[in-house]
């Protein structure tokens, strides 16, 4: 009995609110809300504004220009202690995917000599997994972007005040 009377009360006051909230919120027309949208926000749905610049989210911004990346900078001095080092030449149209990785073409053991490039380091044919060694490159060392970017002449968004590792220096 107590439970019909708790159920019979819940669905009361159910159906009191919504006829209360009903009464007390009449639907405004739809010219009045665009009108009110047009007052706190005239001209548009609203923009973005960050390091880059602003743009209002209806338009389409144009694509940055292609950053200038040097010819051939030579070896990059590391700025911290385990630092991947950085890559001192472009590597636009580089592929490197599960079919292919350019990369290997001049940085493998096996070509570096001939090509006058960097050896990849011995860690990456160890399996940080099972610590194993393998006879090639390692699948979580594979995607050498991961880790390794080049660096561009690009103007810097923020100031930067990095000091370089003392050991380093």
């Amino acid at each position: 009995m107590k439970r019909i009377l708790l159920a019979v009360l819940a669905v009361s006051a159910l159906i009191a609110g919504v006829v209360q909230s009903e009464e007390s919120t009449p639907a405004k027309p739809v010219s009045e809300a665009v009108a009110k949208t047009e007052i706190l926000n005239p001209g548009g749905i609203g923009g973005l504004e960050s390091l880059r610049g602003s743009a209002e989210l209806e338009d389409t911004r144009p694509a940055d220009p292609m950053k200038h990346y040097p010819k051939d900078q030579g070896v990059i001095d590391n700025d911290y202690v385990y630092q991947p080092p950085l890559i001192p030449h472009t590597i636009r149209h580089y592929e490197v995917s599960l079919n292919a990785n350019k990369c290997l073409a001049c940085h493998s053991w096996k070509n570096a000599k001939e090509m006058g490039a960097t050896k990849i380091s011995v860690t990456h044919y160890v399996s940080p997994q099972e610590g194993q060694v393998l006879s090639d490159v390692s699948p979580s060392r594979y995607f050498c972007q991961q880790c390794h970017v080049p660096q561009a002449d690009a103007k810097p968004l923020v100031e930067n005040d990095f000091k370089r590792v003392s050991a380093l220096q």
